[in-house]
């Protein structure tokens, strides 16, 4: 009878354990869907319910100390987990360079005060049948300072890249701003060069794509600003980007492996990076998966996030001025640091165009060009200047 009441203890005792992992177990998993390790977690929880299962069955059935190790095994799931989690609050902590920035205060006739101005009146004014502009996240601020000295006063206000209906100017990004050129969604784009891929799409069908080049940028490499290292040479940045350099001591750093991030494909910037390697293929992009809601997991490239290792890339204006990220530091390449004057005589090695876009054909805006006319003009190439960019007269 004594034998018989200690077995149905056991039996009780295990089932309301069992109870209890399978709710907290089902509550856990339910969290993990939000989280960047979540396939780590996943099977570490997967591992420790299984042997806390097995384990509890085992305990009711078998006479064996071996079936401990059972609940071992769960224990070290559980601690590990708890090492991951950790960890995944110590990445968050760590500070991210992130494309999508606060666009808002370089709106248009907004009061921040962010954007250039002319110390006179525009020579030009459109009022009606205004041209819709698109564009790159780091050019916002140069096209916008155009609206607000060419356009009528109104609320051009650009939030989270998607402005109201009906809106003369967006900021889509460069992939964004692209297919609305495509699309005729834009009448005017400012951005980089395109891709091949993006550059494909239009002569596919036959549309003329006319470019004209408005100001000069750097593309610029940077390092979390503890990184003893302050230089790269070009073939450097070929070897870390295709997989050949994968220590930070073969460019004279510490002996740390190399965290290198990129750009969505496509991307202004990915595009550049993909000109510089000059036919390198490029090693896989740091991913992440972010969880939109319930069940919907999103692989995306990972943001630039400033471990000490790690080494990313952007734009001299958007990542001095626009992210004001006290934590990375610009490096030179072949020696030469990028600046106002190493854009203007060309010796900074990534010296780059950039260009406003729009489409040749005989149903484009009337206002186009006298637009682009006034951007090359001083006052246009004046505001290019106060905004932080290298004007395009000063290479001509």
């Amino acid at each position: 009878m004594e034998e018989k009441t200690r077995k149905t203890v056991k039996i009780l005792i295990s089932v309301f354990i069992g109870i209890v992992i399978s709710v907290l177990s089902l509550i856990v998993l339910v969290l993990l869907l939000f989280s960047t390790q979540r396939e780590i977690l996943i099977t570490l929880l997967f591992v420790s319910y299984v042997s806390i299962i097995v384990f509890l069955i085992s305990w009711n059935k078998i006479k064996s100390k071996v079936i401990y190790f059972l609940f071992l095994v769960s224990v070290v799931c559980i601690i590990s987990g708890a090492a991951v989690i950790k960890y995944q609050f110590y990445v968050d902590e760590i500070p991210t360079v992130n494309q999508d920035i606060s666009l808002g205060g370089y709106a248009p006739f907004g009061e921040s005060g962010y954007l250039a101005e002319l110390d006179e009146e525009s020579k030009l004014n459109i009022n009606d049948n205004l041209p819709v502009l698109d564009g790159a996240t780091a050019l916002y601020p140069v096209y916008a300072s155009f609206v607000q000295a060419v356009y009528p006063k109104g609320n051009y206000y650009v939030n989270d890249y998607k402005p109201m209906s009906g809106y003369p100017v967006f900021c889509n990004k460069t992939d964004g701003a692209y297919d609305n050129l495509f699309e005729g969604k834009a009448d005017i784009i400012f951005c980089a060069e395109p891709s091949d891929t993006q550059l494909k799409r239009f002569t596919d069908n036959g549309i003329k794509v006319k470019f004209t080049a408005i100001g000069r940028e750097a593309f610029v490499f940077f390092v979390n600003k503890e990184n003893k290292v302050n230089n790269l040479t070009i073939e450097n940045i070929q070897g870390i980007y295709s997989g050949r350099i994968k220590n930070w001591k073969k460019v004279n750093g510490a002996n740390r492996r190399i965290r290198a991030f990129q750009r969505p494909k496509n991307s202004g910037s990915q595009t550049l990076l993909e000109k510089i390697m000059g036919g390198n293929p490029i090693i896989k992009p740091r991913r992440e998966n972010v969880s939109w809601g319930m069940g919907t997991i999103i692989n995306q490239v990972a943001d630039y996030r400033n471990f000490s290792n790690a080494i990313g890339y952007s734009f001299l204006f958007f990542s001095t001025k626009m992210v004001k990220n006290d934590h990375i530091k610009l490096l030179s390449v072949n020696g030469i640091s990028p600046s106002t004057e190493t854009i203007q005589d060309n010796s900074y090695p990534f010296s780059e165009s950039f260009y406003a876009i729009y489409i040749e054909n005989d149903e484009k805006n009337e206002n186009i060009e006298s637009f682009i006319e006034w951007i090359l003009s001083e006052q246009g190439q004046t505001l290019v200047q106060r905004t932080g960019y290298v004007p395009i007269k000063n290479q001509q």
